[in-house]
């Protein structure tokens, strides 16, 4: 084609096309501001059609003897498949995976944790909450002010202005 093997046009469009992929690692979110508006415009996705079309035209010119149009055809379905793949089982689920580190003081309400500082009787102490997203140090008070050691394991009650009433807590699995 234009007096340059079919390969070599297959190489440089997966050279060409693999740089810009690398750019879109860099500038995505420009990128997805941009299309949001056009429904079905993905660029991932359309990088790694284009990428996986070339790639495998490229490998079947060199490995087969098949004609140029057979090739092409291979190269267009077999990337059809591998990008709806990709789609479905790896961006859908990495764009629904968003999580938030930030929380807010009512859904401490019914978390376990551990006592840091022994909670005297009508004071303040403070306890430790594994989240999800992380650990949490809260001051803390005995719900009806009773006191609690240190160690014990605690459920939140309520939060009242940044202070967490705490009780003792057994489990049924302990």
């Amino acid at each position: 084609m234009f007096g340059v093997a079919i390969s070599t046009i297959y190489l440089t469009i997966v050279i060409a096309i693999g740089l810009c992929t690398v750019l879109y690692l860099f500038f995505a979110d420009i990128a997805d501001g941009a299309a949001e508006g056009i429904p079905f415009f993905d660029p991932a996705v359309i990088l790694a059609f284009i990428t996986i079309t070339a790639a495998a035209g490229y490998m079947l010119e060199i490995f087969s003897n098949l004609s140029h149009l057979v090739v092409f055809l291979i190269s267009i379905i077999l990337s059809i498949i591998c990008t709806a793949l990709i789609y479905y089982f790896l961006l859908v689920p990495l764009r629904s995976a968003e999580t938030s580190l930030a929380y807010t003081e009512e859904s401490l309400a019914g978390q376990t944790g551990k006592v840091i500082t022994p909670i005297p009787v009508d004071g303040f102490g403070e306890v430790l909450i594994e989240t999800g997203n992380g650990i949490i140090h809260k001051r803390a008070a005995g719900y009806n002010q009773q006191g609690i050691p240190y160690g014990q394991e605690i459920l939140v009650i309520e939060v009242v202005n940044g202070t967490l009433y705490v009780q003792e807590y057994e489990s049924l699995f302990s």
